[in-house]
């Protein structure tokens, strides 16, 4: 796949680059197995997350607060449905969307969850399923960062049943009346248009809501200990008329907004090794800068074993995802092993996180680190795109060919 001129990638002299490089990175050689413009991709990312989102990150977790003008740099940065092709869009790789979402979770996983809710479900679910017309409609001003939208699933009622969605949408001469509530519905409060799935008598379908239409109510959540410098709402739709043509003509059944997560799910793989690295690269710091018995910390076995521990995790979870990233270059990814990623990468990335805070002692829960941060925010990436249980049933649904989600 090419990149569009606007968003091309340019890749920062060695100096600059040097300077930025993680300390994972002396002993984690990946560089080698990417593509200039794969490697280009991550590099601006880091850029960018490190120049516009670190200085600011920690005070912004603290006081719940999305810094929403950073949503029109990232879409001239071309980060914003970069993975799509045409509409704006920059027509990148699944490994370069990946590197990308694995640096700016690098910096808080808010901001990776921003770009998967605008571009992986929300501009995905338009890509896909959408008209010519609808495409033509939102697309272009959600590349540039100028519309936002969001991906009405989850439903206060569950939302690993899908299945039992109860929002309903009726048929009201030429159009449709939704009634229903939805619930952590990313972006809500400040989006231009929603997605939202809906029970009709055709089955599951999606329909395209500006939410300016009466009715359309969205409610930030307010009680977050987690994902706080971004934001999850409530959604109430109550007598919302939308016309005949927002719906989401492609879309039928389930199968719509799964394949819409899936695409989610699959930045995820690359964004908890994100927050995975910016953990062991605290520790790593911190063990070779902190003296006690007279030599630093990192001079103790122990020490030296549990960072050895968290680097192969870590490093794993970066080849699992590369590895995935390469299926879905090929089109023979599966949701299956997209849950082997999903599983794996969170999973690991909280155990890293959680050793990369007993090594910074004390000191590992306050601001003055990222940690306890990222270990806050990756419970709720735990939670979101399915549980562990959740995908652990997928695996072992394919493992044995049976079905025990019932």
């Amino acid at each position: 796949m090419t990149t569009s001129d606007a968003a091309a990638p340019t890749t920062p002299d060695s100096a600059r680059e040097a300077a930025a490089a993680p300390l994972v990175d002396a002993v984690f050689d990946i560089d080698a197995l990417l593509s200039a413009e794969e490697r280009a991709w991550q590099l601006k990312a880091r850029a960018f997350a490190r120049e516009r989102i670190l200085p600011t990150i920690e005070q912004d977790f603290e006081d719940k607060y999305f810094r929403r003008e950073l949503v029109a740099e990232m879409g001239a940065a071309g980060f914003l449905g970069m993975h799509l092709t045409g509409y704006g869009c920059s027509g990148a790789g699944a490994v370069s969307y990946g590197l990308v979402c694995l640096e700016l979770e690098a910096a808080d996983s808010g901001w990776r969850t921003f770009v998967s809710v605008q571009g992986s479900l929300a501009m995905s679910a338009i890509y896909k399923y959408g008209s010519k017309e609808q495409k033509q409609r939102w697309l272009p001003g959600m590349a540039a960062g100028e519309l936002i939208g969001c991906f009405a699933l989850t439903e206060p009622s569950g939302g690993s049943d899908p299945a039992g969605m109860l929002t309903t949408a009726q048929r009201d001469g030429d159009g449709w009346v939704i009634d229903g509530s939805k619930r952590w519905i990313g972006l809500a409060s400040i989006a231009d248009v929603a997605v939202v799935w809906a029970k009709t008598d055709e089955g599951v379908r999606g329909f395209l809501v500006p939410t300016e239409t009466v009715g359309f109510t969205a409610t930030p959540i307010d009680t977050k200990l987690s994902m706080r410098a971004s934001i999850q709402c409530d959604v109430l739709l109550e007598g919302v008329r939308v016309p005949g043509d927002a719906m989401l003509p492609d879309a039928r059944g389930l199968s719509g907004p799964f394949g819409c997560l899936n695409e989610a799910r699959f930045g995820i793989v690359w964004g908890a090794m994100g927050a995975a690295r910016s953990c062991l690269d605290a520790a790593i710091g911190r063990a070779t800068s902190r003296t006690v018995f007279g030599k630093p910390i990192g001079a103790m076995q122990l020490i030296q074993a549990k960072l050895a521990d968290m680097f192969v995790e870590y490093e794993k979870g970066v080849l699992l995802a590369l590895h995935l990233g390469r299926l879905k270059e090929r089109g023979t990814l599966t949701p299956a092993q997209i849950s082997v990623g999903k599983l794996n990468s969170v999973r690991e990335a909280i155990k890293i996180a959680g050793e990369a805070r007993g090594i910074l002692g004390g000191d590992g829960i306050t601001s003055e680190f990222p940690v306890m941060r990222h270990l806050a925010n990756l419970e709720s990436v735990r939670t979101y795109e399915g549980t562990d249980e959740i995908h652990q049933l997928v695996l072992g649904r394919a493992l044995t060919g049976l079905n025990a989600f019932a």
